[in-house]
């Protein structure tokens, strides 16, 4: 059973009020801008054709919801459970304090993606970045794992300034040889090894199979995995010596 709404002058609340009550597979079209779609929702199927705004998906408990085109900030905040698959870009934020499900997103990443991203009991939360992600890329990370793939970035870093800031936790996974990329001290960078990638594999494998791309050539690439390498990662930023 497929339940269409269009969106077309729905805000945000009345939207989410056909969300609730929507049955089956569910199509959303002309979605523009409206926040908070799905936020703390479970066992819904949601593809969203437009952009929907801020906070998609935000304490998700489960199901799925795939954006044909871009989305804004925060997409997966706080959630919990479930899969979002973005065909395009999204906005800064993304994965704020998530703690469980998977994030995959085709295109780009702003700025603060994984920020404050962290492990819970059993759970372990994941973004994959196809393209590449902007300054501040695992802020605070605590737990779960993160990947930029740089695919069709050849000419330009993957990853912005001040990455895995104030990191404490998980692992950071970029497609590149990281030349220019200045990393804090308190981190520890280098190439990932065939134990690594492992971990990142089942997940890039799903990925792969989600946009129809060629995982062997993507695995058959440089891959610089990050991890802390201190019990104390805020003291170069906030003690003096």
């Amino acid at each position: 059973m497929k339940c269409v709404i269009d969106a077309k002058g729905l805000d945000c609340a009345a939207l989410n009020e056909r969300l609730r009550r929507a049955e089956g597979r569910i199509e959303i079209s002309g979605c523009l801008g409206q926040r908070f779609l799905a936020a703390g929702m479970s066992g819904k199927t949601i593809a969203i054709s437009g952009v929907p705004g801020n906070a998609l998906g935000a304490y998700l408990n489960g199901g799925e919801i795939r954006v044909r085109g871009n989305a804004q900030d925060a997409v997966g905040d706080t959630m919990n459970d479930g899969r979002i698959v973005v065909e395009g870009n999204i906005g800064d934020t993304a994965g704020y304090a998530m703690r469980g499900g998977k994030i995959y997103v085709r295109g780009n990443a702003g700025y603060r993606a994984g920020i404050h991203m962290k492990a819970y009991g059993d759970r372990v939360p994941v973004m994959i970045i196809g393209g590449k992600a902007g300054s501040f890329l695992g802020e605070y990370q605590a737990g779960g794992i993160i990947a930029v793939l740089g695919i069709g970035c050849p000419d330009r870093p993957i990853v912005g300034s001040f990455p895995c800031t104030g990191m404490h936790g998980g692992q950071l996974f970029l497609r590149s040889d990281c030349k220019g990329v200045v990393f804090p001290d308190q981190v520890s960078v280098g190439r990932a090894t065939e134990r690594d990638l492992a971990r990142l594999q089942p997940y890039l494998a799903e990925y792969c199979a989600l946009f129809g791309l060629d995982e062997a050539g993507i695995l058959d690439a440089a891959f610089v995995v990050v991890t802390p390498d201190t019990g104390n990662p805020y003291k170069q930023m906030y003690v003096a010596n």
